[in-house]
């Protein structure tokens, strides 16, 4: 179990010659990321874009390690050039940099040089937050706007894959809801139940432990499932949070971050490589270390 990023980057510093391609890699921010990465762990970047803007930020960053840069100015042709290089087995993680969002998606997606593999794609986030020993998960709150029941299955099935890639011998997941009572009413409830029926039939491997409905304060708190007079295996110890909608994801990683100071890394998974799709306004930290959790999942 990785227990901060600290550990996350250490572990990534023993890997042979990982490599990250960038696509439109000509902004600053970004670089900057991508340039911390390589630093802390000699992650070698592949970087897509405007070579003439790369070299330039390159210098004013001050960078002399080990790179390689791609000229393909058009952001169309430079997010499918990014994306094929992975499909080609070239790079184990794909970063977006200064591409729209749906241009890079679909050079993901596309049939001929894409990463599909099937699976749903859904976003996992890592939290290291004051007071926790342990990096606390959230799925999916950057992908899934509002996922049913058999979305929420595949969603937490990529978070427990990620995750048994990490380390994590037997990952605990809570299937979040407003509280723990099944209300008809409420799909969150009854999709959490549901979910946590299908792990008691071992539909996700006997080395997990999925419960659900669950309150967030019951998830993270041994004493509030006593007070409630909960018996719980999860309380206090949940890894995985399984959020009800993007809505729920989002807001509750934004309040982490923003309230109680917490680091942040993200990833999007079920492709064929890990793809960070970090927010410009998320710090170049925070996207260093999205690229450390990335290359720890692929």
């Amino acid at each position: 179990m990785i227990q901060d990023f600290a550990t996350m980057i250490e572990k990534v510093s023993g890997f042979d010659k990982s490599s990250i391609s960038v696509a439109a890699a000509h902004d600053k921010e970004v670089l900057e990321a991508v340039v911390l990465a390589s630093r802390a762990s000699g992650i070698r970047p592949v970087l897509f874009g405007d070579a003439s803007r790369i070299s330039n930020l390159l210098d004013e960053i001050g960078f002399t390690g080990a790179y390689e840069v791609i000229n393909e100015p058009d952001d169309a042709a430079c997010a499918r050039a990014s994306v094929k290089y992975v499909h080609d087995d070239r790079a184990q993680v794909l970063m977006k940099g200064l591409v729209n969002t749906s241009s890079l998606m679909r050079a993901v997606l596309d049939k001929d040089i894409g990463l599909r593999t099937g699976r749903i794609l859904s976003h996992l986030a890592a939290f290291e937050l004051p007071g926790f020993s342990r990096l606390i998960y959230v799925t999916d709150g950057g992908v899934n706007i509002e996922p049913d029941f058999e979305d929420k299955k595949e969603i937490l099935m990529n978070a427990l894959l990620a995750l048994k890639k990490i380390g994590y011998e037997c990952p605990r997941v809570a299937v979040l809801a407003a509280n723990e009572l099944v209300n008809k009413k409420a799909t969150a409830t009854v999709d959490a139940a549901r979910i946590a029926s299908a792990w008691e039939e071992g539909e996700f491997g006997p080395d997990c432990v999925v419960e659900g409905p669950i309150a967030l304060d019951v998830a993270l708190s041994r004493d509030a499932a006593k007070h409630k007079h909960l018996r719980s295996s999860v309380a206090g110890k949940t890894d995985i949070l399984l959020a009800p909608t993007i809505e729920v994801g989002n807001v509750l990683g934004k309040c982490m971050t923003h309230l109680a100071n917490a680091k942040m890394a993200g990833v999007v998974l079920g492709a064929k490589v890990p793809i960070v799709l970090a927010s410009r306004s998320e710090t170049a930290q925070n996207k260093m270390y999205s690229i450390f959790f990335s290359a720890c999942c692929a």
